[in-house]
């Protein structure tokens, strides 16, 4: 049986890649955090392990006494107080472990890298589509620092690297589109602005699905986004969550400087928290972005890669996993 290193295993994509890890006939390792909950991962037969990311060494020898055969590097942040901490942790230790992979003495056939969508940034033009190929232009530093963890790890002699760009991805236990799920749940549709918007997301275990069929692609060295091949309009997700949570709202758009003013106050108030605000000034530059549509011809091409969700059937499941486990 082969192993595959999951990094982030304990994260909301984690959860739903190591189901479909051991689905394919893999050996699972989970790298965790020491202080990690780890306790939704318990009916999962998986070995867990602990890794070093400032450390070359470090990852050297944990990679070369398991042995593994394929990693998958999902961890990273999303909320950051400042562009280095993004860059420590997003571009300088997957560099790190891509390093380690890259010398050690193991039988790596791939390493999957989990970027984003961001890294390359939205379009200003609403009648083109993001492609494998567009020059990175992020509007945040988290996109910036997935830009520059792709640059380096394509420096880097030898890997046998497939990068990954999801676009928005949803379902069950996430976070932080679950703030407008509970909005809706109480009635509540708010909207920045007024302006039209294209916008792509992908179900969480379409996303796992691709990513654990890039393992075993005889292809390296390829860049691909990821979404569920349809393009949305600006109130889809909400329309979507109302059908399945059966629900009518009170529909109200903010206009845009108030958003960014209540933004800038809450980069304010969290400023000596450990905690980073859902809104802040970081992302209201990709919530106001006008055009997040992507194009998937390649993925499908070369990879084989069929969503099975589009928008509304995952939203219908999702609302069913929040009303199950009491989040809504």
């Amino acid at each position: 049986m082969k192993k595959v290193l999951i990094t982030g295993a304990t994260g909301f994509v984690g959860y739903h890649l190591i189901n479909k890890a051991l689905a394919a006939g893999l050996e699972v390792y989970a790298a965790v955090r020491p202080d990690t909950d780890r306790a939704h991962l318990q009916e999962f037969d998986i070995k867990y392990t602990h890794l070093d990311y400032s450390s070359v060494d470090s990852l050297k020898r944990e990679l070369e006494e398991k042995q593994y055969h394929y990693i998958i590097h999902v961890a990273g942040i999303t909320k950051a107080k400042t562009k280095e901490t993004y860059n420590k942790i997003n571009a300088d230790y997957s560099r790190n472990l891509a390093l380690a992979a890259s010398t050690a003495a193991i039988d790596l056939q791939k390493f999957v890298f989990v970027s984003s969508l961001a890294a390359l940034g939205p379009l200003r033009d609403l009648t083109a589509e993001i492609q494998d190929n567009t020059a990175g232009k992020p509007v945040t530093n988290y996109g910036a620092s997935k830009l520059l963890a792709e640059q380096y790890l394509a420096a880097i002699p030898g890997l046998p690297l497939i990068v990954i760009r999801p676009t928005a991805v949803y379902g069950p236990r996430e976070k932080d589109l679950f703030i407008l799920f509970n909005s809706i749940n109480k009635g509540l549709e708010p909207h920045i602005g007024s302006f039209t918007q294209q916008l792509s997301f992908v179900y969480v275990k379409d996303l796992a699905a691709i990513l654990v069929k890039a393992l075993f692609s005889p292809l390296v060295s390829k860049q691909y986004n990821v979404s569920d091949g349809h393009i949305y309009n600006r109130y889809a997700l909400a329309d979507f969550i109302k059908k399945a949570l059966q629900k009518k709202t009170f529909k109200f758009h903010l206009p845009v400087p108030i958003v960014g003013a209540m933004a800038s106050l809450m980069d304010v108030f969290y400023a000596k928290s450990r905690n980073t605000p859902a809104l802040n000034k970081e992302k209201m530059a990709e919530l106001t972005a006008i055009n997040w549509a992507c194009n998937i011809d390649h993925v499908k091409a070369d990879l084989g890669y069929e969503p099975e969700y589009d928008l509304e059937k995952g939203l219908n499941e999702t609302v069913s996993w929040y009303k199950s486990n009491n989040w809504l």
